[in-house]
């Protein structure tokens, strides 16, 4: 078992990592809310043939009442209408203000029962058992919990911190091979932003298995990065911004697609790649730097650029929740393992996307 703790005063949970932890997740998670009676599981279509009965199993060996709540699999049911079927939902299971609500699945599943479990009788205690490579380094740590407007994602949230997060690293043997390679996008990021050594070892294991054999360090290694960053700045006014590297022009190549051609993943490699070149030519990134990224993210068979119409980069920065007034803070690497944030205004950076418009 590996484990780390988000030493968030007042909100403190540990992040456990262990082969097989699934079939634990009763006892693990009544050891951390021992009060709770019953357990809302939020899953979707997809994860719950494949692991609904045996965290239900779990859950009821340890004395809790449990049911299970799917959704339709995908970022569509990350919406108003879902958010408010799932608070009906608790209402009919009778929930209380000290049961709970899981969240078992990917970073949809995450980020709608988190959503729904902060605002349920203004907030109860919440998990997270997170199934995808995604989820488990990036969206079920940190308390970003939130749905999407027609306007675009993630506009409607809040800062809400789980009590537990399990992670079982098995799970991610029935993830098909463009979904974990999707979650390694997010995986790469942190060896960009944090540690150029981490860097190195991912980009020495281009394939799933490699990968797969030494998962624990990685799922370690990037939950330590960001429990550091968000202990040092929760509600992302300051050194958690650079967890966005790549994300704002992510943000528009998942605009262009309509959020349904390019998965965040994609996008988020696309707007990595972007943000080195953007970097290079505003003099902070080394010019070697944006070829590096490029090579590391296409030999994981991602994808390394994507069209995205002027006025789609418009709507993205304009939405941008690092912009300020006129200026948006855009992250940049000035080395491999280190990003640094870069204030420009707006009409700037549109000036200089224009003039790479062909070659992004």
């Amino acid at each position: 078992m590996k484990t780390l703790t988000v030493a968030l005063p007042g909100r403190e949970y540990d992040i456990l990592i262990q082969r097989g932890l699934l079939s634990q997740a009763g006892e693990r998670i009544r050891a951390a809310l021992p009060r709770a009676r019953k357990l809302a599981v939020v899953t979707d279509s997809h994860v719950e043939p494949l692991y609904g009965k045996t965290v239900l199993d779990s859950l009821a060996a340890s004395g809790f009442e449990a049911r299970l709540f799917s959704v339709p699999a995908g970022e569509a049911s990350k919406n108003p209408s879902q958010l408010a079927q799932l608070w009906e939902d608790f209402m009919d299971f009778g929930l209380t203000r000290t049961d709970a609500v899981a969240a078992l699945g990917g970073g949809v599943v995450g980020d709608l029962a988190g959503f729904a479990a902060a605002t349920i009788l203004r907030g109860v205690p919440f998990v997270q058992i997170p199934t995808t490579l995604l989820a488990q380094v990036d969206s079920s740590v940190g308390g970003k919990v939130a749905i999407d407007l027609k306007a675009g994602k993630n506009l409607a949230g809040a800062f809400y911190q789980p009590k537990l997060v399990l992670m079982d690293p098995e799970v991610l043997n029935t993830l098909a091979l463009p979904q974990f390679m999707d979650g390694m996008s997010e995986v790469i990021k942190y060896g960009c932003i944090w540690d150029a050594g981490f860097f190195d070892f991912l980009t020495a294991r281009p394939s799933k298995p490699e990968l797969m054999a030494d998962i624990e360090r990685i799922l370690y290694t990037c939950c330590d990065i960001k429990r550091q960053v968000v202990m040092e700045d929760e509600l992302d006014t300051g050194l958690r911004m650079i967890l966005n590297f790549g994300h704002t022009l992510g943000h528009a190549y998942e605009l262009a697609g309509r959020y349904t051609q390019w998965s965040h993943g994609e996008a988020v490699a696309a707007g990595m790649c972007a943000a080195a070149k953007l970097g290079a030519a505003l003099g902070v990134t080394p010019g070697d730097v944006p070829g590096r990224i490029e090579a590391a993210l296409g030999a994981l068979g991602q994808v390394t650029g994507l069209s995205c119409s002027m006025e789609e980069y418009a709507a993205a920065i304009g939405l941008d929740k690092k912009g300020a007034g006129a200026d948006i803070t855009l992250i940049l690497l000035d080395k491999i393992g280190h990003a640094v944030p870069h204030t420009l205004p707006k009409a700037e950076l549109l000036r200089l996307l224009e003039s790479f418009h062909n070659v992004l």
